[in-house]
C-alpha cells in the first residue's frame, strides 16, 4: 500500500512537532483552533475551551524550556484527559524527552487502581512525573502514611514537576527554532502500552520518525486536510486516541475532544459534537455503534442530530460485524449519515497504531463480507519488485513462516517504517514479535501482529478474523474465534445480557462462557433459562456445545481502557480469584 508522498502543499516534516511552528506562523492557521476540549455536564449542557495553533505552539515552546531535564530522560505524564495533556505530550517531544502518558490513578491509591502505575514505574524507571500540584500534594500525603514500602520508594524516586509551574513560565521569543533540539526521527519519544487484550500490557518503544510516518500514512488513507474536523472521545494516552492528536497537527485540522467517561455516561454527546462542529471524521471502537443505537437518544435532547458532514466514520477494534454497521446505518441514515463514510480499519500499538483501512474515496460503502465480518484493508496485487512500496502486509502460516495463499487464514505480518522498536525490557519477546522472517526469502523483518486474517476475492480484501492466542480448538480438529460464540450468546437474550460484556474461552477440554447481566436476577429460574438459551443458540448457530455458562453482575468482566474484553484475565479471574456469580 503506497500512502506516502502526499500532496506537496503539505509542509512535510521529519517529526510531528515540527509541523506546529509551520502552521502557527501561517496567517490562515495562526488563530485556527487546533484542539477544542468539551466538558459535558449531567444536565447535558456542555462547555468548551480552545487551543489555536499559535497558542499551542507557544505553550509547547514555553513548557519545553521550563522542563529542566536532560535530553533523553523519561517522563511519566499523570494528567487527566484534556488540553493540558495535549500540551504535555508535544512539549516533551520538543524538549527531547521520552514521554509515557498514562491514566492517573486516584492519589489515594486504593482499590487496586494503581497497579498499572506500579508496572510503569517498575519497568521504565522514569526520571520525573508531570502532574497538577493538587495531585502531587495528595501523593505526598499518601507517602506520609503509606505502608506499601515498594510503591512508596518508586514514588519517592521521581522528580515531581507541577504542571502549573511549567505552564507559568515566559516564552523566549528570541529562540531560534532552526536549531531544533527536540526528538529526532531515530530518537525514542514515546512509550505506549499495549491494550492488554491478550496479555499483561507491555511497553512499546516508538521513535519520533515512526510516529510521523504512521500519521502521514493515516492522513493519506483517510484523505484528511486542513478543512477536516475530527471528533474523538477515545483515551488520549495510547493507540488511536493518542495518534489522532498527532494526526490532527500534521493535517492542519481541528480536533474536538471529550473524555471516554463523558461518552459512556451520555452517548448522545458524540452525535451532538459531530452535529455542532460539522465533523468530517471520527474514530470509534466497534462496540460504539450498537451502544449508540441502543442508548443514543436520537429523538431526545435539545440539539437535533445531523450527520451529513461525515466523510470518515472510522471503525477500530476487531471484529467488525456487518450487521452492526447495517443497524447503525438504518437508524442514522434519516439523520444524514452517508453509508460511504463507513471506514473499517485496523491498527495496533506495535505499529504505532494505524495499519490499514478498507475505505476508499468513492467506494459508496459497498464492502464484501466474510463470515459476517467487514474487511479492514484492500491489498494490492502481490509484487516482489515494487521498490516504491514501504508498507507490506502478508498473511503467514504461523508454524512454517511461509505466506499462505489467498483464501487461507493465517497470522498477519507487517513490514513498515511505522513498526515500533520493540518492547522495553523484553528482549526475547522483541526478537520474536518484531523480527519475523519469511522462510527462504531475503526480505526485511516483519512485525508479527498476533492477529489472524484472511485475504479474499479478486480485490484482495483483508479480514481480521480474531487473535491467535484466543482461538478455541475444538475436539474435531476445527477452530473457532470466540467472538462468534460471544455474539451468538448475546443475541440469545439481548434484553437481559450486556452487549460487549461476554467472554468465551477454553477451560481444559470444555468451552466456558461468562456473561454480564444488565440487571441482577433475583429469580433463579430466569437465570437458568438464560443459561439454557445461550447453550441452545450456540449449538444452533455455531454447532458447538458449551460446557459451562456463568452469569455475573455488571462490571465483573475485565476490560482494556478501549473497551476490549480481556478473555485471558476473565479466565484467570474465574479460576483463581472468583467472580460475583449470580448463576
Amino acid at each position: 500500500m503506497k500512502y506516502e508522498n502526499y500532496d506537496l502543499s503539505f509542509p512535510e516534516q521529519p517529526v510531528v512537532d515540527l509541523y506546529l511552528p509551520v502552521w502557527a506562523k501561517l496567517p490562515a492557521f495562526r488563530h485556527k483552533p487546533a484542539f477544542i476540549w468539551v466538558e459535558d455536564s449531567p444536565d447535558g449542557v456542555s462547555s468548551c475551551s480552545t487551543l489555536t495553533y499559535e497558542q499551542l505552539n507557544n505553550s509547547v515552546q514555553s513548557i519545553s524550556e521550563q522542563l529542566h531535564l536532560q535530553r533523553g530522560d523519561t517522563v511519566v505524564i499523570l494528567c487527566a484527559p484534556g488540553l493540558e495533556l495535549v500540551e504535555m505530550i508535544f512539549a516533551c517531544q520538543r524538549a527531547g524527552l521520552l514521554a509515557v502518558p498514562i491514566i492517573p490513578p486516584h492519589p489515594s491509591f486504593a482499590n487496586k487502581n494503581h497497579h498499572h502505575l506500579i508496572r510503569v514505574l517498575s519497568q521504565i524507571r522514569p526520571k520525573a512525573a508531570l502532574a497538577l500540584r493538587g495531585y502531587i500534594d495528595r501523593v505526598r500525603l499518601y507517602l506520609s502514611s503509606s505502608t506499601n514500602k515498594r510503591f512508596s520508594e518508586l514514588l519517592q524516586k521521581l522528580q515531581w514537576i507541577p504542571i502549573e509551574e511549567i505552564k507559568a513560565g515566559k516564552l523566549n521569543v528570541q529562540r531560534n527554532l532552526s536549531s531544533y533540539n527536540g526528538c529526532k526521527p531515530d530518537d525514542l519519544y514515546l512509550i505506549q502500552y499495549t491494550s492488554g487484550a491478550t496479555a499483561i500490557p507491555k511497553p512499546v518503544l516508538v521513535t519520533a520518525g515512526a510516529a510521523a510516518h504512521n500519521v502521514r500514512t493515516a492522513r493519506k488513507a483517510y484523505d484528511l486536510h486542513p478543512n477536516s474536523v475530527i471528533v474523538s472521545w477515545l483515551p488520549q494516552y495510547h493507540d488511536c486516541g493518542l495518534m489522532f492528536l498527532l494526526l490532527t497537527v500534521i493535517s492542519g485540522a481541528t480536533c474536538v475532544l471529550t473524555s471516554p467517561n463523558a461518552f459512556i455516561n451520555r452517548p448522545r454527546l458524540w452525535l451532538e459534537l459531530i452535529t455542532q462542529y460539522k465533523a468530517t471524521c471520527t474514530p470509534v471502537p466497534s462496540f460504539t455503534l450498537p451502544l449508540v443505537v441502543k442508548r443514543g437518544g436520537v429523538k431526545t435532547g435539545t440539539i437535533p442530530i445531523s450527520l451529513g458532514s461525515m466523510k470518515n466514520l472510522i471503525i477500530i477494534n476487531e471484529p467488525i460485524y456487518k450487521a452492526a454497521i447495517e443497524d447503525f446505518i438504518e437508524v442514522f441514515k434519516p439523520f444524514g449519515l452517508n453509508p460511504a463514510c463507513i471506514s473499517p480499519s485496523y491498527g495496533l500499538a506495535e505499529n504505532c497504531t494505524f495499519v490499514s483501512t478498507a475505505w476508499r474515496s468513492g467506494n459508496h460503502g459497498n464492502f464484501p463480507v466474510y463470515k459476517k465480518l467487514l474487511p479492514s484493508a484492500k491489498l494490492q496485487a502481490p509484487s516482489s519488485n515494487d521498490e516504491e512500496e514501504d508498507i507490506e502486509i502478508l498473511v503467514v502460516n504461523e508454524g512454517t513462516h511461509e505466506p499462505v495463499d489467498d483464501g487461507i487464514e493465517g497470522e498477519v505480518w507487517i513490514s513498515s517504517p511505522s513498526n515500533a522498536n520493540g518492547y522495553l525490557g523484553h528482549p526475547s519477546l522483541t526478537r520474536e514479535v518484531f523480527n519475523g522472517r519469511i522462510k527462504n526469502k531475503r526480505t526485511g523483518k516483519f512485525l508479527r501482529t498476533g492477529d489472524r486474517g484472511i485475504v479474499i476475492g479478486q480485490d484482495r480484501y483483508l479480514y481480521i478474523t480474531g487473535r491467535c492466542s484466543d482461538i478455541i480448538k475444538l475436539s474435531n480438529g476445527l477452530e473457532i474465534h470466540p467472538h462468534y460464540i460471544e455474539t451468538t450468546a448475546h443475541n440469545s437474550c439481548p434484553k437481559l445480557l450486556r452487549a460487549g460484556c461476554i467472554a468465551a474461552f477454553q477451560v481444559s477440554r470444555t468451552i466456558a462462557i461468562v456473561a454480564e447481566l444488565q440487571k441482577t436476577q433475583s429469580d433463579p429460574e430466569i437465570s437458568r433459562k438464560i443459561c439454557e438459551e445461550i447453550r441452545k443458540s450456540v449449538i444452533k448457530e455455531e454447532q458447538i456445545e458449551v460446557g459451562l455458562v456463568v452469569l455475573v453482575k455488571s462490571g465483573n468482566l475485565p476490560k482494556t481502557t478501549s473497551g476490549k474484553i480481556q478473555r485471558w484475565a476473565a479466565k484467570y479471574k474465574l479460576k483463581e480469584e472468583g467472580m460475583n456469580v449470580t448463576m
